[in-house]
């Protein structure tokens, strides 16, 4: 019998005589590992000839390979035999109570979405939602968004590779939720009362900014409908959602494409505390852009604007939760810390309701 025959079979004497996974790798590493006796037969083939090679060659190979799959299949032996003796011996007595564990918290932007979808239900608005990856023509062209506009701009859009065009339109993370309004226009007859809630992207970070964050927007289309009634809602929804009666708004004007005209909705606050408080008018705080929907935009979809009139607005669900629970950066609502969570998450049963209070 030649050395490595010796060798093969003392090998697959030691692993069949190993009764713990200890014992196993014990002779792995005899005959495997860097300094292991099999890894040296293994380091003589470089100083060989190629005649020996060609003849020592395979069988030092196949003393590696059987041995490999020796401790493979011990490996699988001794691991069911653990595991069979763990089923025989181990008990569980599901008649004691269950530990003390800590429970799962809803995230402050779930609840918040939460609440938005509850207080405008109440008005009559559906939610709607739409893909985060969107062509261009949704993202910007059917909005009034000029290819100048510096909303294209690389620095603010995240663009997929031109190899990845549909239909020949350049393919984008959607930069808001307004290609949601252009999908529901496009696909439903008026009247329209709907909001958009979702995740958007814009190249932006900084302890106001993420590159994700969390956007919620509304329309409505309708025969008649004027800026009154975008005041109305607006007022509405934010007394209901700070849950104060003391909300006071002013709306500036201002310059969005997509409405005509457009207007920033400020809201009232006071500084209690050295904390700014939503409620009375000390001072102004920018919460909404918004505006009637533009005449170009009603006409991309389809329909005719001398028949039906809109509003739309739009806010960040991040930004709401901050000014409403608190929160002062807002890098930390994507940090994944369990500490943040537990401070300022939301018990699961804690279901917001008009008539419990959507921040209960």
């Amino acid at each position: 019998m030649s050395d490595i025959e010796t060798l093969q079979t003392e090998l697959i004497a030691g692993i069949d005589s190993a009764d713990t996974l200890e014992a196993l790798e014990a002779v792995r590493v005899s005959a495997l590992g860097k300094q292991g006796s099999v890894s040296a037969l293994l380091k003589t083939m470089g100083g060989m000839s190629p005649e020996e090679r060609q003849t020592q060659g395979p069988i030092i190979n196949g003393l590696r390979e059987s041995i490999s799959l020796a401790l493979a299949a011990k490996k699988a032996e001794l691991e069911t035999a653990e595991l069979n003796r763990r089923l025989a011996t181990e008990r569980v007595d599901m008649t004691l109570p269950a530990p003390d564990a800590p429970r799962g918290t809803i995230h402050p932007v779930s609840q918040v979405m939460d609440e938005l979808a509850e207080i405008f239900a109440d008005m009559g608005f559906a939610v709607a939602e739409g893909p985060e990856i969107e062509d261009d023509w949704h993202n910007f062209t059917a909005l009034n968004i000029p290819e100048t506009h510096p909303a294209r701009a690389m620095h603010d859009t995240f663009y997929f590779p031109d190899d990845m065009a549909r239909d020949g339109q350049k393919m984008v993370l959607r930069t808001h939720t307004s290609p949601v309004q252009i999908r529901t226009m496009t696909s439903q007859e008026p009247p329209i009362r709907i909001i958009a809630p979702g995740r958007v992207y814009r190249s932006d970070s900084d302890a106001t900014h993420t590159p994700m964050f969390h956007q919620i927007e509304g329309l409505v289309i309708d025969k008649g409908i004027h800026l009154g009634h975008l005041k109305w809602t607006l007022e509405t929804f934010l007394k209901a959602y700070f849950e104060r009666e003391d909300v006071v708004l002013r709306l500036r004007p201002s310059y969005f494409p997509f409405t005509e005209p457009s207007v920033e909705v400020d809201v009232g606050y006071s500084v209690i505390n050295g904390k700014r408080v939503i409620g009375g008018a000390e001072d102004w705080m920018e919460v909404l852009g918004s505006g009637m929907v533009h005449r170009k935009v009603i006409e991309a979809c389809g329909l005719d604007p001398d028949v039906w009139q809109g509003f739309a607005f739009g806010t960040g669900v991040d930004r709401l939760a901050m000014l409403k629970y608190g929160m002062d950066d807002l890098r930390a609502f994507f940090d994944g810390d369990n500490r943040w969570l537990q401070h300022y998450g939301f018990d699961a049963l804690d279901v917001p309701t008009l008539s419990g209070g959507v921040g209960a």
